[in-house]
């Protein structure tokens, strides 16, 4: 196996989205005042949520994808974390490795993350403290004028890849569907952008990716691309999440700020399940993002899901317990590790419970 190194993660990039006023739990208000609230309602919702809650400011990690960033961005918006006494930092990254890279620094405090960078939660490095979806987002694609008809055409070809991240899993799957190994083949360490520039750009010859760069892919590419797999076509074997994490530090000493967090995200999941193409141009709009990529990409997560999720730690923690698999299976994680060593299912079922309370 040949590895080639480019250029390191991008610079990082804050947005602060200001908050004011929370509402109390069981007020059920949505956004800042809610629809139909006096004056003098809301203003006595705020006062009461001033008291049940104490003001924190979060500067969170996010990847700029629906995937990653709908819920975050659907409950900043609708104004979820309001009405828990959260204000959020967005900060968007290109990878889950660097934004656990980043709260380690103290550049952040939370993060969203993909597949492959559970394997270092699995590892101890970050406590898993909600649930956000099922990925559908990641492929690998090939360029097919490169002699690429099928998966077992990738030996001697090139092929992009970003160690640490979903990008690494997929395209482990595939190569073993197709009775190749990494030594078949040669890769290329790249950041997700670059990939898509680089095969447009005939540099290589296949890409392991997500969306929303593989719908540019598909339309650069035209008749010559070619899915060779994703996440869809092993879904009856493994598990794919992404979560929110935070460092075991920061858990042991912010389980309540973690459970108003989690509650405000279930919050987002509902309204991401049943306004995906709202969310899609609302990150256009905020991320400077092509809307019409992500319109295109709204079908990257299992969002009702998510939803259907809630309430239901038991079908979560199953969930990591299947992904845990994933790792082992592809020598990424030598033994099993009780999911509970990592997963914060207390948690999860006290933000669930706390949902119920403000929804």
């Amino acid at each position: 196996m040949k590895k080639l190194d480019t250029a390191q993660m991008s610079r990082r990039s804050f947005l602060k989205i200001c908050g004011f006023g929370a509402a109390a739990a069981g007020l059920g208000l949505v956004g800042c005042g809610g629809s139909g609230s006096t004056a003098a309602t809301t203003e006595a919702a705020s006062s009461a949520a001033t008291a049940s809650y104490d003001p924190v400011t979060l500067r969170v990690a996010f990847m700029p994808n629906l995937g990653s960033a709908a819920t975050l961005y659907a409950a900043i918006d609708q104004g979820y974390f309001d009405e828990v006494g959260i204000t959020v930092e967005p900060s968007q990254f290109d990878a889950g490795p660097a934004e656990i890279a980043a709260m380690q620094s103290g550049d952040i405090d939370l993060a969203q993350i993909g597949h492959g960078a559970h394997a270092l939660c699995i590892e101890g490095q970050a406590k898993i403290f909600a649930f956000d979806q099922l990925s559908k987002a990641d492929s690998v694609v090939a360029n097919k004028s490169h002699g690429i008809e099928k998966a077992a055409d990738l030996k001697d070809k090139t092929i992009a890849f970003a160690s640490g991240t979903s990008s690494e899993v997929i395209l482990n799957y595939v190569l073993k569907d197709a009775g190749l190994t990494t030594d078949d083949v040669t890769l290329v360490e790249m950041k997700v952008d670059g990939m898509t520039t680089a095969l447009i750009s005939g540099q290589i010859d296949a890409a392991a990716t997500w969306s929303p760069n593989t719908v540019t892919l598909e339309q650069q590419l035209g008749d010559d691309y070619l899915v060779l797999g994703n996440n869809t076509d092993y879904s009856d074997k493994v598990a794919f999440p992404g979560s929110f994490v935070c460092l075991p530090e920061y858990a042991d000493k912010n389980a309540e700020i973690l459970e108003r967090f989690a509650a405000a995200l279930d919050k987002g999941k509902v309204y991401r399940a049943a306004n995906i193409d709202a969310c899609a141009k609302l990150l256009a709009d905020k991320l400077g993002l092509p809307e019409d990529t992500l319109l295109q990409s709204t079908d990257e997560g299992d969002w009702q899901g998510s939803v259907d999720a809630i309430g239901h730690t038991d079908t979560i923690m199953g969930y990591y317990k299947a992904q845990q698999q994933v790792f082992i299976d592809n020598g990424r994680i030598e033994a099993e590790v009780p999911v509970t060593d990592y997963v914060l299912e207390d948690v999860i079922t006290a933000g669930d419970k706390l949902y119920e309370t403000i929804k």
